[in-house]
C-alpha cells in the first residue's frame, strides 16, 4: 500500500473550502485540511491490505468429538466506513458465523478483518461480500455467514433524509448457504441469552 498523501488532502479539502465561497484561512477553517488529512489516513488505512492477514495465525481442531465446534459466531462488531458516492460515513454493526473445518482463530482476528475491508472507500454490499470472503480464503470453513446492519450518512443527511432507517446486507458461502442453515444461524444472531 503506498502511503496516503495527506498534503494533496490537505490541498483538495482547502480547495473545497474555497469552492463552497468560505474563506479556508478564517480562525475556524485554518486546521480544517490537515484535520481531515489525518481522519483520512484512519478511515483509508485499508487501501491496498489484505484483510487475510489477521487470519494467518490459526489453531489446529484435532478430529476428538470433543474438540469440534459446530459453529463460531461473533456478534455487534462495530464498524465505520465511507461512501465510496459521497465519501459520507456509514456505520453499523457486523455479525460473523463460521463453521469450522480444520482451523479457527482468536476472535479478536474477526474485528480486525472487518476494519481492514471498511478502512476504504466502500459500498456496503461489497463490504459483506469481502469479509465473508476473507473469512473463506483465510480459515477454509466448511461455511461462513456474514450480516451487516448499518446507517447512512447519505440517505441520513441528505436526499431523503431517512435518519431512522438502516440497510441490512448478507452474505453466505458453503454450508451456511444452505437456506434452512443460514435461517437457523440468522435466529442464533438474532437472540439474546
Amino acid at each position: 500500500m503506498a502511503p496516503i498523501d495527506t498534503g494533496r488532502i490537505e490541498a483538495a479539502v482547502a480547495e473545497i473550502l474555497a469552492a463552497i465561497g468560505d474563506d479556508a484561512s478564517r480562525p475556524g477553517l485554518a486546521t480544517t485540511p490537515q484535520r481531515v488529512a489525518q481522519a483520512y489516513t484512519e478511515f483509508f488505512s485499508g487501501v491496498g491490505v489484505d484483510p487475510t492477514v489477521h487470519l494467518a495465525e490459526t489453531a489446529d481442531l484435532r478430529a476428538d468429538a470433543d474438540e469440534l465446534s459446530e459453529l463460531v459466531v461473533l456478534r455487534g462488531i462495530e464498524f465505520r466506513s465511507m461512501c465510496e458516492h459521497h465519501l459520507l460515513p456509514f456505520t453499523g454493526v457486523v455479525h460473523i458465523a463460521y463453521a469450522p473445518r480444520t482451523r479457527i482463530v482468536g476472535l479478536g482476528k474477526l474485528p480486525r478483518v472487518v476494519e481492514t475491508v471498511a478502512s476504504r472507500p466502500q459500498v456496503q454490499e461489497r463490504l459483506t461480500e469481502e469479509i465473508a470472503d476473507a473469512l473463506v480464503a483465510g480459515l477454509d470453513p466448511l461455511g461462513v455467514l456474514v450480516v451487516v446492519d448499518a446507517t447512512h450518512s447519505c440517505v441520513s443527511t441528505r436526499g431523503t433524509r431517512q435518519a431512522n432507517s438502516t440497510t441490512l446486507t448478507l452474505a453466505s458461502r458453503g454450508t451456511l448457504a444452505d437456506p434452512v442453515l443460514r435461517a437457523e444461524t440468522i435466529a442464533l444472531i438474532g437472540s439474546r441469552p
